[in-house]
């Protein structure tokens, strides 16, 4: 199922040299509409009696579509391309983040201070009293953004160097909204041994461990082991981050729909990290039936395929989404594009709650269902109630690394939920705004304050 809706992630910038009479330029805005083009700022470069050259932005919705406004743009009499570039691309060109010296070198005693001898004698320092580290090094506030590439975004398994751009980005957000200063560490092996191996021998640089875009269930397996073997914080953003956000969503959704999480029925689509995680957490949240579906159906007890993680939410139920969705009070989307459709969701009970979160495509598209569910969410920002992990790793990691967290526990996800949720006045909730935007500058504070005081009551803080 495409999604022909032009975004910001197909953008371009042409430069054209346009003729000065009258409805020119309306030709080129017109070609653009009618190609579907979503016009964006038009700066003028420069200008003659005779002609102007402007430079024009349109958002497409893909690369072939992008293709078809350039052409009928180069197909208009008189209108001159002068050039085409992919803003996107031009925005990664050279790398979206680079390293920094907290402070100047400006004469020789700062050099001998910062450097040679000087430097020596921190060394003696911290060998002196290891936990001297983190008062006198950058490992305080440094995260670790380790991945494999066996699961970047929604593209599968791209390997190492094509997962660079996603942990690039990932620590420009980590820096952005918590000043953390994390760095992208993608490894070029997929075996579980030597990343478990290669982690700890990384940490001792590092305040924390945030584990991305590695492939279901091996990831299972690595963030216990490494969380077993390091006396830092370890975290799984696909899972945990997810987790977070989903359930902070569903406790202000079910206060619209006056329901207990408690007493609903939950259906997951999607048995991977992410969607095993969400249900663990909300089983811990006090929700008690969860039927969770894969790509063959319902995860059933009499079902011979299933991995330990699925097993543990098998039900008695057999069948089909279709199947689990009738009467069902919560859709929760982890899985892909198209699966949910308006028949299956007005089969499910009164005043439904659909969260369909697959990126970039949702399992439905909002504005089929949207006058048949008291509430829907999405993973995208171009529609209302985003549910993005960014509203929760920021904040869980500032916490963490600020009261010096030796884990992050099932108590700091149900906390740092808590927090989030509550950003949302009740005078402010509405079907619309169940969650705070990833710009509001309370969420890192409040998931930070939250994390902090759950890990003092669960004794775990070191400082």
């Amino acid at each position: 199922m495409a999604d022909l809706t032009p975004n910001s992630s197909f953008s371009l910038t042409l430069r054209l040299q346009i003729p000065n009479r009258v409805g020119m330029l309306a030709s080129v805005t017109q070609a653009i509409a009618t190609t579907g083009g979503n016009l964006g700022q038009i700066d003028l470069i420069e200008q003659s009696r005779k002609e102007s050259t402007r430079d024009i932005t349109v958002d497409a919705a893909s690369t072939e579509h992008a293709e078809t406004i350039v052409q009928a743009i180069k197909a208009l009499p008189d209108i001159k391309v002068l050039s085409v570039y992919d803003r996107t691309f031009n925005l990664h060109r050279g790398g979206k983040i680079s390293i920094a010296s907290r402070i100047p070198l400006k004469s020789v005693a700062d050099l001998a201070m910062a450097y040679t001898p000087g430097v020596g004698r921190i060394c003696t320092a911290i060998a002196q009293d290891p936990q001297e580290v983190y008062n006198l090094t950058i490992k305080q506030n440094t995260v670790a953004i380790v991945t494999d590439g066996s699961a970047v975004l929604g593209l599968g398994n791209l390997g190492a160097a094509a997962s660079l751009p996603v942990m690039e980005g990932k620590a420009m957000l980590f820096k952005e909204f918590a000043g953390i200063d994390a760095f992208p560490i993608c490894l070029a092996t997929q075996d579980t041994d030597e990343i478990v191996r290669t982690v700890k021998n990384l940490a001792p640089v590092f305040g924390g461990v945030n584990l991305e875009d590695i492939a279901a269930p091996r990831c299972f397996e690595i963030e216990q082991r490494l969380r077993q073997e390091l006396d830092i914080p370890v975290f799984h953003d696909d899972q945990h981050g997810t987790a977070i956000v989903t359930l902070a969503a569903l406790f202000n959704a079910l206060k619209l729909v006056h329901k207990s999480i408690a007493e609903i029925r939950i259906v997951i689509n999607g048995a991977g990290a992410a969607g095993v995680a969400i249900a663990r957490l909300l089983r811990k949240a006090g929700a008690e039936k969860i039927w969770m579906c894969d790509s063959k159906g319902i995860l059933s007890i009499s079902r011979t395929d299933l991995t330990e993680e699925k097993r543990e939410f098998a039900v008695k139920a057999q069948g089909t989404l279709a199947g689990a969705l009738q009467g069902a009070d919560v859709f929760i989307g982890v899985s892909v594009p198209g699966v949910l459709t308006p028949e299956m969701v007005q089969a499910m009970a009164k005043d439904p709650i659909v969260f369909a979160m697959a990126n970039p495509i949702p399992e439905i598209q909002p504005e089929l269902v949207s006058k048949n569910v008291a509430v829907i969410a999405t993973g995208r920002s171009d529609y209302p109630n985003q549910i993005n992990n960014v509203l929760a790793f920021p904040g869980v990691f500032r916490g963490a690394l600020d009261c010096r967290a030796q884990t992050i526990t099932t108590t700091m996800y149900l906390e740092a939920a808590s927090a989030i949720a509550s950003l949302v006045k009740p005078s402010d909730l509405d079907r619309e705004h169940i969650i705070p935007s990833v710009f509001d500058e309370r969420v890192v504070s409040a998931v930070a304050a939250a994390v902090q005081r759950a890990a003092r009551e669960e004794g775990i803080a070191q400082s």
